[in-house]
């Protein structure tokens, strides 16, 4: 078990992203518990920002102390937000939409560059998306085992228009620090994209190879960056600085 550093930010709160739910990030909490720190998995209904900026504000209420606010992809959005709670320290993007004020996820992926890799999204029924699940594990965990990632097709939840439209007022990343982890074989989000969201928002980054599911197939590199995230944000650091 790693030791906590002195003064580190000891929460964490996970928020997962369109097409999945929490119980993704299942391998990451068991490492960042072993190593102390105190983690909650936020359960977006994912049917439009403004309900899963929610959900996510009442997991931070609900925090003792300030919170490392983890996002992945869609997530990214919804920490962006909801970052700007009083209970956030610092932000961690995992290969994740790092949005301006104004913009969504739609606006983020209204024109890819050419030739890069396209989400294999279905037109919407009823108001919500899914992805082809045909191509569901060459577009978004293609380092996940065959089996995980069949299951994670099979187990979709659909994500409403309401969120892939919702568009964000107030960027956290802005006020406060925040770290990324770009991930070079995302073919959801592609690398120019992380790396522009990235630079645009002042994170250190941290590079890795990876599927978009990255957080489910390295889960010890997922689980690192945020706990380099809550050391360096330390008070003790800040102090001395």
């Amino acid at each position: 078990m790693a030791k906590i550093a002195d003064g580190a930010t000891k929460n964490v709160v996970l928020v997962h992203g369109g097409f999945v739910d929490g119980s993704g990030w299942e391998d990451v909490y068991k490492i960042l518990k072993s190593d102390g720190y105190n983690v909650s998995v936020v359960q977006n209904p994912t049917i439009s920002l403004r309900g899963d900026v929610a959900a996510t504000r009442a997991v931070l209420d609900a925090q003792d102390e300030p919170a490392v606010l983890v996002g992945h992809s869609y997530g990214g959005v919804v920490i962006t937000e909801a970052g700007n709670h009083p209970n956030v320290d610092i932000l961690v993007y995992i290969t994740a939409f790092a949005p301006d004020a104004g913009e969504s996820v739609g606006t983020l992926i209204a024109n890819p560059p050419p030739g890069a890799p396209v989400p294999p999204i279905l037109p919407p029924v009823d108001g919500f998306l899914m992805l082809d699940k045909s191509r569901f594990a060459e577009s978004f965990a293609g380092d996940v085992t065959p089996e995980k990632a069949e299951f994670m097709a099979n187990s979709q939840v659909p994500w409403g228009l309401d969120a892939l439209n919702g568009a964000i007022s107030s960027p956290a990343w802005k006020t406060k620090p925040s770290w990324y982890l770009v991930v070079t074989g995302d073919k959801m989000i592609p690398l120019p994209a992380q790396q522009f969201m990235s630079q645009r928002a002042g994170s250190t980054v941290i590079e890795v190879g990876g599927s978009h599911a990255i957080y489910v197939s390295q889960p010890q590199a997922v689980a690192d960056i945020i706990e380099k995230a809550a050391t360096r944000n330390s008070k003790a650091e800040k102090q001395t600085s």
